[in-house]
This record gives structure tokens, C-alpha cells and sequence, in this order.
């Protein structure tokens, strides 16, 4: 009888250890509470300090756009009409028309946190051609015809801004392929914008989001980002760390390029830990002292335009940032507008400062991974903006 019992245990183990076991549910994430805190002028680090003419092109810029608040109205008013150079009035009138809040986010039990991930980003020049050939052997593509975008507020308005991308498989809208998934197939043919040199600068170009490409015929366009597979970004440096490869420390951009060239054999195996795909489209570069336009729809402007999570900050509202100089370790502290978005860029404090298009900017962005804060400036008059995250019903 015991024999018996002791071989039914066994075997119910056994069918045990060759199925499935149906495991909990992970805890949803509680997503952090977000608090804008009003400050004076004077608590601000650096602000007698900073050239906001510096920055007065872009705010006047970001005050065209259909996508600033109405809120905005009397002051970009007012902002339009100040002198480009005058300092002093521009000062005055931020003063006068709008309000400093500190942008904070707590967590669980009272756990406040002022402070978050700043990093930079920059135009890259590469070099490439109309024609695949032994030297441009890396394509850049424009949008597969085959992608879908399903705008999921015109369904559910609770789901403001938030958007799915797949393709269709019959009646069904199913996931886009990944990286690893296009590479494989090599596709999307037929949609190859340009060939470039380096599938390393291809594939950084994807990270940046736009970039100028020198053609063998001499002239330069400018590829701007279109869309995306709808893959999650996930950064390749974060492999190569648990690869033991490099340590956190090390895990630069320009330590990350190094590797992947000294690695030609592993670099689509590093590629693919990234299942997000970029698609661009060309356009002309009629002025070059011109920056891309980021997703607010105006050129970005060198150390003065941020890319931020828009479902925690307002897309163009001017911002106060306050972090380290990557390249002196000096502070770095001054008037920003943010005028672009990314897909790594998530959470309230986290901002991607933009550097330009030359080689320091290639160097600053690279390096530029440190804590930072930031404020939100606001007309006076008006209470600040509400997160806009999606909510479940």
C-alpha cells in the first residue's frame, strides 16, 4: 500500500515536471505619482547665470506650433514680439509671465525623487550612395508598405496618444517582425532609401533618429525619422554588460562602436538585442546651420532642445535643466525647450538633451549619462498640465 502510494507520488511528479506549471501573474508596475512643485526664481541653480538668447529662438519657435497649449497664448504673444538679442526683457517677461515648478515623482510610501536619467544625442554624417556596391553595402529604409499604425484613442479615448504597430495577417493585426526577424528575411526590400559604409553608423543612426549622409556624387541629404516597427527599444550596451564585455562604466557610445568594430563577426548577433527598427524619409538640406525637426515639427536647436516622454511633460513647453557637462564635468544648467521625443526616452525626469550636428556633439552626446533635474515653467496664471498616461478602465 505505501509501494503503491509512493509510486503514485512519483508519477504524479513526473507529470508534474513535464508540463507546464501555470505561474502567478507578475505584479503590474505602479506607475510613479508625478508633482509639480512651485519654486521661486531664485532656487533655480545657475538661472542669473544662463544666456537665455541662447534658447529665445527655440521657445519662439515652439510657440508657432499647434501643439502648444492655449495656455501660451498671451505670452508667445508677448515672447514674439521681444528683440532676439535682448536678454534683459526676455528674462523679465519669464519672470513676470510664468511659474518655476520642480518636477518630482514619488513612489510607494512617500519616496520622493527630484532627480533623473539625462542623456544627449546628435546628428551623425555618414557616407553613402543611391547604389549598393562593395563600399555602401548597408541599407537605410524607408516604410514598409505592410506597416500598420492603429491609433488605439479612436477606439478607447482613455488611450490618448497611444498607438500600436503590426501588420496584417489576414482579418488579424499581428506584431511587426523585429531586428533579428527583418535581417534574417532581409527586408523590407525593395525599400532601401540609401546604402551606407558602416552597418555600425547605420545602426547608430537608427538610435540618433536622423542624420546627414554625404553621396559619392558630392551632394548631402538628410534622412529623417518616419516611423517605427513598434518593437520595444532596448539598448545593446545593457548586453554587452551582462556579456561581461564591459562594465556600466564603460558602456559608452564611442566605447560601444569601438567594440562593435573591433567585432565584426558578433555585430548583428549586438544588433539584434534591439528589436526596434527605424524608417526614414529623405529630405534636402537646403541650409545646413539648420538642425532636423524632432516631433514637435520645428528644427531642434544645439544644447537648447530636449526630447522628453511626452505622456509625463508637455511637448513644447520650456523646461529649466540642471545636470553635469560631460566633457568638463563642470554644471551644466540653463533654459531648454522640449521639442522632441524618443524611444528611450521614459518616465517624468528624464530628458535627452540635443548637441548638434558636429564632431564635439558626437563626443558630448556620446558621453552624456548622468542624474539631472528638472522644471517645468508654466504660465503663471494657469495650473500646470496633468500626466496624459493611458488608464485602464
Amino acid at each position: 500500500m505505501r509501494a503503491t502510494a509512493a509510486a503514485s507520488l512519483a508519477a504524479m511528479l513526473l507529470v508534474a515536471g513535464c508540463r507546464t506549471v501555470p505561474q502567478p501573474e507578475p505584479p503590474v508596475p505602479v506607475e510613479p505619482e508625478l508633482r509639480f512643485e512651485a519654486v521661486t526664481w531664485e532656487s533655480l541653480p545657475g538661472w542669473q547665470q544662463d544666456r537665455t538668447v541662447e534658447a529665445w529662438h527655440a521657445l519662439v519657435a515652439s510657440c508657432g506650433t499647434s501643439r502648444m497649449a492655449a495656455a501660451w497664448q498671451a505670452f508667445c504673444v508677448e515672447a514674439a514680439a521681444l528683440p532676439a538679442q535682448d536678454a534683459r526683457a526676455q528674462r523679465r517677461l519669464i519672470e513676470d509671465r510664468l511659474r518655476a515648478y520642480r518636477v518630482t515623482s514619488y513612489e510607494g510610501a512617500g519616496k520622493r525623487s527630484d532627480a533623473g536619467l539625462i542623456t544627449g544625442y546628435y546628428e551623425p554624417f555618414l557616407k553613402g550612395s543611391r547604389r549598393k556596391s562593395t563600399v555602401y553595402q548597408w541599407p537605410l529604409h524607408a516604410v514598409p508598405e505592410d506597416l500598420v499604425t492603429v491609433d488605439l484613442a479612436e477606439v478607447y479615448p482613455a488611450l490618448q496618444g497611444v498607438r500600436v504597430r503590426g501588420k496584417l495577417q489576414g482579418r488579424r493585426v499581428v506584431p511587426y517582425p523585429d531586428r533579428a526577424q527583418l535581417a534574417a528575411a532581409k527586408t523590407p526590400a525593395g525599400k532601401e532609401l540609401l546604402w551606407v559604409d558602416s552597418a555600425v553608423d547605420a545602426f547608430f543612426l537608427e538610435i540618433q533618429g536622423s542624420g546627414r549622409v554625404r553621396l559619392d556624387d558630392g551632394s548631402t541629404v538628410r534622412l529623417a525619422f518616419a516611423d517605427v516597427n513598434g518593437r520595444p527599444y532596448r539598448a545593446i550596451g545593457r548586453y554587452l554588460v551582462d556579456q561581461g564585455e564591459m562594465t556600466a562604466e564603460q558602456a559608452t557610445a564611442p566605447a560601444l562602436r569601438d567594440w562593435l568594430r573591433q567585432h565584426p563577426d558578433r555585430q548583428q548577433e549586438v544588433f539584434n538585442q534591439n528589436p526596434s527598427v527605424v524608417f526614414f524619409r529623405e529630405e534636402k538640406l537646403p541650409d545646413p546651420a539648420v538642425g532636423p525637426r524632432g516631433a514637435l515639427g520645428v528644427p531642434l536647436t544645439p544644447g537648447r532642445s530636449v526630447a522628453i516622454d511626452p505622456r509625463w511633460l508637455p511637448l513644447g513647453a520650456p523646461l529649466y535643466l540642471s545636470t553635469t557637462d560631460p566633457l568638463s564635468a563642470a554644471p551644466l544648467q540653463r533654459l531648454v525647450l522640449a521639442q522632441d521625443t524618443g524611444g528611450a526616452i521614459r518616465g517624468a525626469i528624464r530628458a535627452d538633451l540635443f548637441w548638434g550636428w558636429n564632431t564635439p556633439a558626437d563626443e558630448a552626446a556620446g558621453r552624456m549619462r548622468g542624474q539631472g533635474s528638472l522644471w517645468l515653467l508654466w504660465p503663471a496664471e494657469q495650473a500646470p498640465p496633468a500626466p496624459s498616461l493611458p488608464r485602464a478602465n
